[in-house]
Formats: C-alpha cells, sequence, structure tokens
C-alpha cells in the first residue's frame, strides 16, 4: 500500500521541490508531493539543475499552492522551513506532521542547492522513513 506524503515549505521552489524529488526517488511505496503556503510559482533554476544532475527531475515538478493538492489523502505532512510550520493549515482529519526545517539557498550560488540536497537526504529521509514504518 502506498503512503502519500505532503511536503510544505513557503515558496515551493527550492527545499520542497527537492525533497518531493528525493523522496520519489529513493523511498518505496511513498508518492511525494509538495507546495508552498505562498507559493512563488517557479521552480528555482539551481534546484531544478541539480535534480536534473542526480537523474530524478521530472517535468511534473512546479511550484504549487496548498490548493492544487488537496485532493490527496495524506499520511504525513512534513514542513521544511519554520514559516510553513508556523502556517501550517487544519486538515479535515488528523494527520501526522514532521518538521525538519533547512536554511533556503534561494540566492546562493548552486553549492549551497547540493548541500541542501544532501541536508535532506541524510536528515530528512530516514525520519520520514521511521515516521511511516
Amino acid at each position: 500500500m502506498s503512503k502519500n506524503v505532503l511536503v510544505l515549505c513557503t515558496g515551493n521552489s527550492c527545499r520542497s521541490i527537492i525533497a518531493e524529488a528525493l523522496i520519489n526517488a529513493t523511498c518505496k511505496g511513498v508518492q511525494a508531493y509538495s507546495a508552498g503556503v505562498r507559493a512563488s510559482g517557479v521552480v528555482n533554476e539551481n534546484a531544478k539543475k541539480v535534480l536534473q544532475e542526480k537523474g530524478i527531475w521530472h517535468e511534473e515538478y512546479h511550484s504549487k499552492t496548498l490548493e492544487e493538492v488537496l485532493y490527496v489523502d495524506y499520511d504525513l505532512v512534513v514542513t521544511v522551513c519554520d514559516h510553513a510550520k508556523e502556517t501550517c493549515p487544519m486538515f479535515p482529519k488528523a494527520i501526522k506532521t514532521l518538521h525538519v526545517s533547512f536554511e533556503d539557498p534561494d540566492g546562493e550560488d548552486i553549492e549551497a542547492f547540493y548541500e541542501t540536497y544532501e541536508q535532506i537526504q541524510t536528515k530528512l529521509l530516514p525520519k520520514i522513513t521511521a515516521v511511516l514504518s
């Protein structure tokens, strides 16, 4: 049985997109979605470049508002920035939540995006696996 995970961030342009792609690429039996509490409407080019270089970029990844992904029945909601945690909406049913904050690499050089990718891979993915098992 597949589990659904929603990754929330402020702009849904870097951290949550990277987390969505990593979860979908590496967590068996888990389908990830991402959204922004104030979606920017664009994926940061450096985030996209890192995901392309890692071979896990898919063209369907894009910056989305929360309203665009509410049709899914989630098993876990993950916030990857403090602002998203503070403004995370209430869902119609009780859903497990997890918060692991990462620095926003937006405006930094490409190395900051690789660092964010590695941090999400090593810090967030094991926690998601533990919560869902």
